[in-house]
């Protein structure tokens, strides 16, 4: 049974790729491990957002959660606000990384690239260090995420074993990432070279679907997408990026390897390949949406939930700061 820790930021509108990266593959940990995944809505202060839009957003994440089918009896379901233990944490482990390996990080790279500089928060910058804060404040042994944060949970690792060299003891667990096999990087449907992103830019919204999408909508832009004048399917991303990302949702709906996806449409038009992909996420999605509509209309119940799974949450968290605290000397 391994500790296993993950969390989205509730920012923006949540996407199909949020799904197949994160929401559905969360339950799978939750029978035969213990499972910590919360609402980071700390780390969504690092990019302008309005309060109640943070506050609506957080909601959302966790009627998500609860939608996917993560039982808050056997998963403990929280908002990273609600803990102040991981601040001070965080105040503990920013004396332990270097600026260099901030700067970096890719993540920080690509954002701060559409900011003005004089208008890059600190936040954004030190990031990773919070990331980390979170990870080690519950004893992650491993850490769900879509490949873009890979980086940083092997930032989170370099600290943990820094951290431990220097005080000579096992006081920071050392995390490992985890990814999907299948449906890891979702692309935008009209910019297959891109990745299908929270993003509010109306330019790109028409290539993503979003999970509180319509199904007219949703199999309008599926059968929108972009692909290609070869009119052949078949899976190869660096001359068919359009058709190969259609392929990587199919397979990720079916849960089938891709050389099935493949076989499946042998000799199909792109308008029939389309449709069966519309049909393959509308199977899921659907019943997903129905099952978070009805979670998400009784806030009072989405608060108890929280309140229960912040006090789980605070059992461990209080140990580990301890544990921290008294190796640099704090206690």
């Amino acid at each position: 049974m391994a500790r296993i820790l993950s969390g989205i930021k509730p920012t923006g509108k949540m996407t199909l790729g949020n799904y197949i990266g994160s929401f559905r593959n969360f339950p799978d940990f939750q029978d035969n491990n213990e499972s910590y995944i919360f609402v980071a809505d700390v780390h969504a202060l690092t990019l302008p957002i309005e309060p109640e839009r943070l506050r609506s957003t957080t909601y959302d994440i966790i009627s998500f959660y609860l939608a996917a089918g993560l039982d808050p009896k056997k998963t403990v379901l929280f908002k990273q606000s609600d803990i102040d233990e991981v601040a001070m944490l965080n105040a503990i482990l920013i004396n332990y990384i270097y600026m260099g390996e901030l700067s970096r990080m890719t993540q920080f790279k690509a954002k701060s690239e559409k900011l003005n500089q004089k208008k890059i928060g600190v936040g954004l910058f030190t990031y990773p260090v919070l990331m980390a804060a979170d990870i080690f404040m519950y004893d992650a042994e491993l850490v769900p995420v879509g490949d873009d944060q890979i980086q940083h949970v092997e930032l989170a690792n370099d600290i943990a074993q820094r951290f431990n060299s220097r005080y000579n003891g096992n006081f920071i667990t050392i995390p490992q990432s985890v990814t999907p096999k299948v449906g890891k990087r979702i692309m935008s449907l009209q910019d297959p070279l891109h990745k299908m992103s929270k993003s509010d830019d109306p330019k790109q919204q028409k290539g993503v679907i979003y999970l509180q999408d319509s199904e007219k909508d949703i199999r309008k832009k599926i059968m929108s997408a972009v692909t290609d004048s070869e009119a052949i399917v078949r899976f190869d991303p660096e001359n068919k990026p359009g058709v190969s990302n259609l392929l990587t949702i199919y397979s990720a709906m079916k849960k089938i390897e891709m050389s099935e996806a493949e076989k499946a449409f042998d000799g199909c038009s792109y308008g029939e390949f389309k449709s069966r992909v519309a049909d393959a996420v509308m199977d899921e999605i659907k019943p997903f949406q129905e099952r978070f509509y009805a979670f998400r209309s009784n806030e009072p119940n989405l608060d108890k939930i929280f309140e229960q799974g912040a006090a789980e949450a605070k059992k461990v968290a209080t140990v580990v700061l301890d544990r921290v605290k008294k190796a640099v000397g704090l206690k």
